[in-house]
Formats: C-alpha cells, structure tokens, sequence
C-alpha cells in the first residue's frame, strides 16, 4: 500500500507534555520519544503523531480537525479516560453506524471515541 498523499501524521498542542504522555500510555497504550523539551511523538495509537508545546488547545467549537478514536468497548474506555483525569464534554449519542462521544485530555483537546454498539 502506497502512503502517497495519505494522512501519514497528526500534530496537537500540548501545555504539559509530561501530563500528555501519562494521561494516554495509561489510556490507550500509547508510546513516546522525547524530541526535545517542546515536542513528543506517540506511536502505537493507529496513526502516528506527536505533540508539541503550546498554551492552546484543539476544540471542535474553534474549527479544529476532530481526531476520532475506535474502541470495542465504549463505555470502559469512557471509564478509563475520567479514571485518568479526562473530561466527558459530549455524552454518548448514536448516530447512523454506532455512538460515541467527545473528551478533553488534559490540555483540553477534544478528541472523540466511537464504537458500533
């Protein structure tokens, strides 16, 4: 399969990258590498990506891309996500082909988690 002109990585802004890597390798499993005091890549997330130090955050109500994760099982991923300081800012919702709903890490990026039941 050919990465030509694909989504190949994702960047989000992140105030507190030590916060950052905690709050998803205890979540989702995600690993890091440190490049620098400003700046971590994640891998083991479905797409790579990194964060990058900066006092703003990425919502949906200011235009920003929604980064969409899949779980099996929504409402222990919801769990897991309030367990390690998360916030629910959108409860679970169907729409057509499952549900899902949105959270801030702790930076305040929006993300959203969806699963067909």
């Amino acid at each position: 399969m050919s990465g030509h002109e694909k989504i190949n990585y994702v960047e989000l802004p992140a105030a507190d990258l030590a916060a950052t890597k905690q709050f998803y390798s205890r979540v989702f499993g995600w690993v890091f590498a440190d490049y620098g005091p400003d700046y971590v890549a994640f891998a083991n997330s479905g797409l790579d990506g990194g964060f990058y130090r900066a006092k703003t955050h990425s919502a949906v109500a200011d235009g920003a891309a929604l980064v969409v994760l899949y779980s099996k099982d929504l409402a222990q991923t919801e769990s897991k996500i309030v367990a390690a300081g998360g916030k629910v800012v959108k409860p679970v919702f169907s729409f057509p082909g499952g549900r899902r709903f949105h959270f801030t890490d702790p930076n305040g990026n929006e993300l959203a988690v969806w699963s067909e039941q």
